[in-house]
């Protein structure tokens, strides 16, 4: 039957904002139908295998059943199967008009470190999902030709619009020649961070603030004035940074070609960096993963629990203009002359 469960409230008289939050039972958690929902959500949230039975004690009482290894390691069997048949699914009925893509390094029983390289996209709805995760070599090239040629055999055929990711050349590469026709962007978080690496630490704040004007401006034009003095300002000093920053120039402005609400989705690839982030959080918390399989069947697992709290695309009407070619210039959509 049902468990009731006390979970103790603090009220801080001194004003000073302290707050209790449990480690165990989340914010809102009022109800679990059965353990065996409960038992995978704690297991994902970084509680480890053999930690069951004390961490719940006090909840369920010390002689309380199925929290042994056997019944946690029976549950990853059956996450590893639902993550086989997730790969096998059909997409041709689905139309990705944007896609982000990232890899991640996990440490498994192995000498070599698991590289997953996750590819998500957004519908022609705005919905955002994880389309295709496998395990490859660090983030070559041949790595993601493979998972773009596996999605392709699952009917992903029609290449999305724009490719957002960071740097890495393998990424890129790959998807010049499995889709020569997309448009690319630069993440612009990452290239933050790689410009700021290049320069002082006393001088992060002011190169900083003069990378957020190239973003922020309103128009293209103004995109590229920005560009220009921040070059001018900083490339005698910071030779290593401004080259940094100018190699991409062409695919950092991309974005100013499609719908202005969607620029705060497609100008970095923060969308999958926040699922990425529940992700290193538990091969983290763990020190090691296990085995290979089991360590996709995991991040499976989080990042579809994650893809729950995504929000649609702001301006997901726009994105049956951006399929059918319509133009836009600084975000705003040009009117075609009627023939």
């Amino acid at each position: 039957g049902d468990v009731g469960v006390k979970i103790p409230k603090v009220r801080d008289p001194t004003g000073q904002g302290i707050k209790f939050n449990s480690a165990l039972v989340p914010p809102y958690l009022k109800r679990a139908k059965t353990i065996e929902e409960l038992l995978p959500w704690l297991y994902l949230k970084g509680i480890s295998t053999g930690n069951f039975k004390e961490a719940l004690a006090g909840l369920l009482g010390a002689d309380a059943k199925g929290l042994s290894s056997n019944t946690i390691s029976r549950l990853k069997h059956t996450w590893e199967g639902e993550y086989s048949s997730w790969r096998k699914r059909d997409l041709s009925k689905r139309r990705y008009v944007y896609v982000w893509a990232d890899g991640v390094y996990c440490n498994v029983r192995q000498d070599d470190k698991l590289c997953l390289l996750v590819i998500m996209g957004s519908d022609s709805m705005g919905r955002k999902e994880v389309i295709g995760l496998t395990d490859g070599y660090r983030e070559s090239e041949a790595s993601w030709l493979e998972l773009l040629e596996q999605l392709a055999e699952q009917g992903f055929t029609v290449p999305p619009e724009v490719a957002v990711g960071d740097g890495a050349l393998g990424f890129w590469k790959a998807i010049t020649k499995h889709w020569p026709t997309t448009r690319h962007q630069r993440c612009w978080v990452h290239k933050t961070a790689n410009v700021l690496n290049k320069v002082p630490k006393a001088m992060q704040p002011k190169v900083k603030e003069s990378l957020h004007d190239i973003w922020m401006s309103d128009s293209k034009a103004n995109a590229e004035k920005a560009f220009d003095l921040c070059i001018r300002k900083y490339e005698v000093k910071y030779p290593k940074a401004m080259h940094c920053l100018q190699k991409d120039r062409d695919k950092m402005l991309t974005f100013y070609d499609f719908p202005a609400q969607h620029w705060a989705h497609i100008r970095t690839s923060n969308p999958i960096e926040s699922m990425f982030a529940t992700v290193r959080l538990r091969t983290t918390r763990t020190k090691n993963c296990g085995s290979r399989l089991t360590t996709l069947a995991m991040a499976f697992k989080l990042m579809h629990t994650a893809q729950k709290r995504m929000h649609r695309l702001r301006g997901y009407q726009l994105l049956a203009d951006v399929i059918d070619g319509v133009k836009f210039i600084d975000g705003i959509r040009i009117q075609q002359d009627a023939a």
